[in-house]
């Protein structure tokens, strides 16, 4: 069975994309511990993150540098965690989070933003995005 993930990539389930390359896609997490969370997937089906192809993990962790940026140039904070914190859904991924301090990753305070929000956070951050 495809994992929420994957019917999101196949276009089977809406989300607020901010990119998408050959084989990664980037959206916003709905469910963010922080504004500008966005979530890094690769297009492949993996369940757990270190059994990626290492060419896979280099391609998502270079695709989720330049999503970074954008956050960065979007969202005012000091950095851009990525955690890999695979429980909830299985197919490999990662979270780049807006942070100021380690509280600012609490995975157990979800913020609840209306889809006009994400929407315009999404496209914000889109507009920052670089090739």
């Amino acid at each position: 069975m495809s994992s929420i993930f994957t019917k999101i990539i196949n276009g089977e389930i809406p989300c607020h994309r901010i990119a998408e390359s050959t084989n990664c896609i980037a959206f916003l997490d709905i469910a963010p511990v922080q504004r500008g969370h966005v979530l890094v997937v690769p297009k492949r089906e993996v369940d757990y993150f270190y059994d990626l192809e290492d060419e896979t993990l280099t391609q998502v962790m270079l695709f989720s540098k330049k999503v970074a940026h954008a956050i960065q140039k979007t969202v005012p904070c000091n950095r851009i965690s990525v955690v890999v914190a695979v429980l909830e859904v299985p197919h490999a991924h990662v979270h780049l989070i807006p942070m100021n301090a380690i509280s600012d990753i609490d995975f157990s305070k979800k913020l609840s933003l209306s889809q006009e929000a994400l929407k315009t956070i999404a496209a914000e951050i889109r507009a920052n995005f670089v090739e």
